[in-house]
């Protein structure tokens, strides 16, 4: 008797220790996202998106690294889940061109989430996806 409920405290502490990690997730757009976008299904653009919440905003960086665009804008409407970012991307030339990002989180309840929409830089408009890593 006293090894089953040895059992069961020892149950019941493991689960109260480890369930709080699981469930603290965060921020539904918080991560590294990476994917594609461009202006047709054989033209495709490699992306890496870092987007974090700081508890009043949600900030973050398109294309970490020597060619990083911090991010101008950036919106989650919770009632649609339409996520909104605007930044000035490095065009090949090193340029700064403004782009707009308009898309929605699909998946939502995945830890490897989607977001995919219309993504325009300058005069260019296409289509873009990236998950959730």
């Amino acid at each position: 008797m006293k090894a089953v409920t040895f059992g069961l405290v020892c149950l019941f502490a493991c689960l109260t220790l480890v369930l709080p990690l699981i469930a603290q997730e965060g921020h539904p757009l918080s991560g590294s996202w990476t994917g594609d976008w461009g202006m047709n299904a054989q033209q495709r653009n490699h992306v890496l998106i870092e987007m974090k919440w700081t508890g009043k905003e949600l900030v973050g960086t398109i294309n970490p690294g020597p060619n990083a665009s911090p991010m101008k804008v950036a919106t989650l409407n919770p009632a649609d889940w339409s996520v909104h970012i605007e930044a000035d991307v490095k065009d090949a030339n090193g340029r700064a061109v403004a782009t707009v990002i308009d898309g929605k989180i699909e998946n939502l309840g995945s830890y490897n989430r989607i977001i995919s929409g219309t993504w325009t830089t300058g005069g260019m408009r296409g289509t873009f996806e990236i998950s959730r890593q």
